[in-house]
């Protein structure tokens, strides 16, 4: 089994806005759980004039900590990674309160009818600003660099501050853990795909929006591939020993983890093989691959 140098030991304190590294403070929301880890950690860049990455959920405590903390200063960015219900809510009542516009990627994509599995999409929310791959939003003494990682969902968007190549990478890369890749939304070629652009970049810390941060972004990342490329070995096993529905995949590929992480455990494993499909490894019962397909090795 690959080994993940997963970093997990993180100390704060629930409403408190903190400073974590020059030019960069959090506030965590207290919404943990088995996706948010300890809860969403916005983040707050600059001072006087500043920018707020991911403001969370809307939960009203947590927007009311926001502001407090912010006091006297003047929010003029709301960024947003992607738009998770832990994620992006808290933008409309903080854009109310402060006059600051939104900058994303675009608003949430997929398919309404699909399965939910982490937090469900906020499909409510529309940027004020689209921002595309390599697009800088410039504030008062800080600069911010948009880096597109689609995979954990379609628009989802990373943040580098220029100033301390620091990339805010939202749930694209966590040190508490791997993402879920869900279709419709998400997908698992765009994913790796995005994890390999991480690899030619110098970014020197990962600041995630769920746990601590990263400090040697690119051996966690080369993990992270081959993680993903250890699960697509363990799903051709599967095929070859006559498991060829998905949840037979999971019973074997994730005997040790809690049934009640099984359904998001398929998505991912439907993630997987939608990839091998696509990339001739793999065929499907059906025309295009679902949790009820059979599946079979393609013989080489």
């Amino acid at each position: 089994m690959v080994d993940i140098p997963f970093v997990r030991d993180i100390r704060f304190e629930y409403g408190v806005v903190e400073r974590i590294a020059p030019g960069i403070r959090r506030v965590i929301a207290d919404n943990k759980g088995p996706f948010t880890y300890t809860g969403t950690g916005t983040y707050i860049i600059g001072e006087g004039s500043v920018a707020v990455i991911d403001p969370g959920p809307r939960i009203e405590s947590h927007i009311e900590a926001i502001l407090a903390g912010l006091k006297g200063e003047t929010v003029s960015h709301i960024l947003i990674t992607h738009t998770h219900l832990d994620h992006s809510p808290a933008a409309a009542p903080l854009k109310e309160a402060t006059g600051a516009e939104t900058w994303a990627y675009g608003p949430h994509g997929g398919d309404r009818r699909g399965e939910a599995v982490e937090e469900g999409g906020d499909w409510a929310f529309q940027p004020d600003h689209l921002v595309k791959h390599g697009d800088v939003i410039e504030g008062d003494g800080w600069s911010m660099e948009g880096v597109f990682t689609p995979g954990h969902t379609s628009n989802h968007m990373c943040f580098q501050y220029r100033e301390a190549k620091a990339l805010f990478t939202g749930d694209h890369v966590m040190g508490w853990s791997t993402s879920v890749i869900s279709p419709p939304d998400g997908d698992m070629k765009a994913y790796m795909d995005s994890l390999r652009l991480l690899l030619d970049r110098d970014d020197a810390v990962y600041w995630p929006t769920h746990g601590p941060a990263i400090t040697d972004p690119k051996p966690f990342v080369r993990a992270f591939i081959a993680h993903r490329e250890e699960r697509e070995a363990q799903i051709m096993a599967c095929l070859r020993s006559d498991a060829r529905y998905i949840p037979a995949m999971v019973k074997i590929m994730y005997a040790n983890v809690g049934e009640h992480l099984h359904p998001a455990a398929a998505r991912s494993v439907l993630a997987h093989l939608e990839h091998m499909v696509d990339t001739g490894r793999v065929v499907a019962s059906t025309p295009k691959p679902t949790l009820h397909s059979l599946y079979t090795a393609v013989s080489r």
